[in-house]
């Protein structure tokens, strides 16, 4: 039995939350209290790939990564390679995919802090991104932890948008939702029972963090 496709799916989620986590915070800080003309533009566009068929979204990405461009050919001349059929392609279509399953609950945490304690640190003379590091973080572990989970278990789940841009390369962009559908599409149910077993325990217990950190 190859368990590499789901080795390498926990591998994508690992990359993806560990990116989302840097990238989204700062991103979830400025919407909760950021006052700029075009601000709800810019919330729903980011949310645009909750409402999309993933088929869409990935349809944009293949176009937007692909050598022709000016984002594919950037990368090329980076590293010697293209973006799409490798596992630098899906790392970055599920940063994409789950930005808004990141942005949403930091967004929420942020929101729900006291504005007193943000009023004391600008009275004491930190300045946003000090406040931001040593109030709005500290005070919302929860909401950034949960929002790491979520991503964690979209970037394990993703199937459509990282077939468009991956495809099924074994040891590259095979994951372990791909993997499972060509088992099924194969007639090798004993294949996908088996894979599909190893996914329950998993978004099982993350799922359980979730729970306990909304409870807090």
């Amino acid at each position: 039995m190859d368990f590499s496709p789901l080795v390498l799916s926990l591998q994508l989620a690992l990359c993806a939350t560990a990116i989302l986590v840097v990238l989204a915070a700062p991103l979830s800080y400025a919407l909760a209290y950021g006052t700029f003309r075009g601000k709800s533009l810019v919330e729903a566009f980011l949310n645009l790939p909750i409402a999309l068929p993933p088929t869409v979204v990935g349809f944009y990405l293949l176009l937007a990564v692909s050598p022709r461009t000016a984002v594919g050919r950037f990368w090329e001349g980076l590293t010697g390679g293209p973006l799409v059929f490798t596992f630098s392609g899906i790392v970055l279509v599920a940063v994409l995919c789950s930005l808004p399953y990141a942005i949403q609950p930091m967004k929420t945490a942020f929101e729900k802090i006291d504005r007193r304690l943000l009023e004391s640190a600008y009275v004491l003379g930190l300045s946003r991104l000090q406040t931001f590091v040593r109030v709005v973080l500290p005070n919302s572990v929860p909401g950034v932890a949960g929002a790491a989970i979520l991503v964690f278990l979209h970037s394990m789940g993703a199937f459509g948008v990282l077939l468009m841009v991956g495809g099924s390369i074994p040891g590259e962009t095979r994951v372990v939702s791909i993997a499972i559908y060509e088992a099924v599409e194969s007639l090798d149910y004993w294949t996908a029972a088996l894979l599909s077993l190893a996914l329950l325990p998993i978004c099982y217990v993350f799922l359980l963090i979730v729970e306990r950190l909304k409870r807090r």
